[in-house]
């Protein structure tokens, strides 16, 4: 607590020391500075203007050197909201006006300022433990543009549309982005937009206050918040419901939204980058996707091509996996027979890097303590997905997968989506589109 009035600094300390909080005191920014370097601190309350060689602005400065993961409440009498803003913008949490109404606000406000600590550090904590981004590409020439797209857009802040079939790296390709960026230093949050139900996206996106729905117990920062100095990773924003597309828009075009539930505007200070395996400017046509949404996201398209068009980045990235494999299972090496690369290789993964990755674990478990051979290499579908089958097309193989699935599961279509490796919106369209071309749709 951080004021040149013996008794604000009192009314701050009793206050919150009676919600359990230790508190410190100092009278002024100097003796504030000597105690920053003497011990950590999880929050400062400081006044703005103060007497002596350092008023709330420079001791904010000084604040965020010395222990930047602090968190920082300004003081600021009516009339001087300006500073206060100018507070925020230097890593400042909130600001609360003098004479402060009540002792309820002041332990609002600080139980916000630590919540949003606390998630902080441990998304920061989450990702600093993380094992390494795999490889964007291992040098097939089809990856080339792509890699040199994300090169050149990283040093920018940019909003990235990064499309490509399900399974093709997208989330790897955005957290490639987030590291070769400016804002490597803050958090990577990720959101899946198909993941959660509409109203549940709303309050993960934004946060919401304390009672704003049927179970809201306790203020929560969103998701937005989280990645304030960082990245936001919408996957898959395609499945986005018209109402929370306006809302999104909203941000993107102001930088700015409140909580569901409150009044406060807070600053959205993010790098976005979305993704998705659908086709928007076919939505675009539907109406199912705004276009001034789009034009806002589509800033700077890539498109992450299939594995069957980057057939040299196959054999490598399938020992990549089976190293991890290795790891999980406790051998030291897995290996691949000449037979089984050939078929790897020959394949053409409509599921692409995700179903290349369960063929292997099922090879893995199926081979033993033995090499991998081509007889080992089978999906979910039964056989694998080979241009070379009997000359089938990839439709005829993509149709022949999406009935073998719906038959497994007994016609439920959440759960052949899920066997397939794609999203259920994804599935609905291959089925429309095989109704529209005059064959019969599989079980509903």
């Amino acid at each position: 607590m951080v004021d040149d009035e013996e008794g604000l600094r009192e009314f701050l300390a009793e206050a919150l020391e009676d919600d359990g909080h230790s508190a410190q005191k100092a009278a002024d920014g100097m003796e504030a500075a000597a105690l920053l370097k003497e011990r950590a601190f999880d929050l400062m309350i400081t006044d703005l203007r103060m007497p002596g060689q350092m008023d709330g602005i420079s001791l904010l400065r000084r604040a965020k050197e010395e222990q930047p993961g602090m968190e920082v409440i300004v003081l600021t009498a009516f009339g001087s909201v300006e500073t206060a803003v100018e507070a925020m913008k230097l890593g400042a949490f909130d600001y609360l006006q003098k004479p402060i109404s009540s002792p309820a606000e002041l332990r609002l406000l600080t139980s916000r300022a630590l919540e949003h600590k606390r998630l902080v550090t441990h998304e920061t904590r989450t990702a600093r433990d993380a094992p390494p981004t795999p490889p964007l590409s291992y040098g097939d020439p089809a990856m080339e543009p792509v890699v040199d797209a994300l090169r050149k857009v990283a040093s920018t802040n940019a909003t990235v549309l990064l499309t490509g079939e399900s399974g093709t790296g997208k989330e790897i390709a955005a957290r490639t982005l987030h590291e070769w960026g400016q804002r490597s230093g803050g958090p990577f949050v990720a959101v899946n937009c198909a993941a959660m139900s509409e109203t549940l996206i709303e309050s993960e996106l934004f946060g919401h206050e304390k009672g704003a729905f049927t179970g809201a117990t306790a203020a929560r920062p969103g998701r937005i918040e989280l990645a304030n100095g960082g990245t936001l990773f919408l996957d898959e924003i395609a499945e986005l419901k018209p109402a929370l597309q306006v809302k999104l828009l909203r941000v993107l075009q102001e930088r700015q939204y409140e909580r569901v539930g409150g009044t406060r505007t807070i600053d959205a200070d993010v790098r976005w980058i979305a993704a998705t395996n659908r086709d928007l400017n076919g939505m675009l046509k539907e109406g199912s996707f705004r276009e001034d949404l789009y034009h806002r996201i589509a800033v700077f398209p890539i498109h992450l091509p299939p594995l069957r068009e980057r057939r040299g980045d196959i054999l490598p990235l399938a020992e990549s996996i089976l190293k991890r494999i290795g790891d999980d299972l406790g051998r030291r090496e897995i290996t691949l027979a000449e037979d089984a690369q050939q078929l790897l290789v020959s394949s053409d993964w409509p599921g692409n890097v995700r179903e290349l990755s369960n063929s292997l674990e099922r090879a893995a478990i199926l081979a033993g303590q033995r090499k991998i051979g081509a007889e080992h290499l089978t999906t979910s579908r039964g056989s694998m997905p080979s241009r070379k089958s009997g000359g089938k097309t990839l439709a005829e193989l993509e149709r022949e997968a999406i009935e073998e699935a719906l038959k497994e599961v007994g016609g439920n279509r959440r759960m052949a989506a899920e066997r397939l490796g794609i999203g259920l919106r994804t599935l609905y369209d291959k089925l429309k589109r095989r109704n529209q071309d005059g064959r019969e749709g599989p079980v509903a």
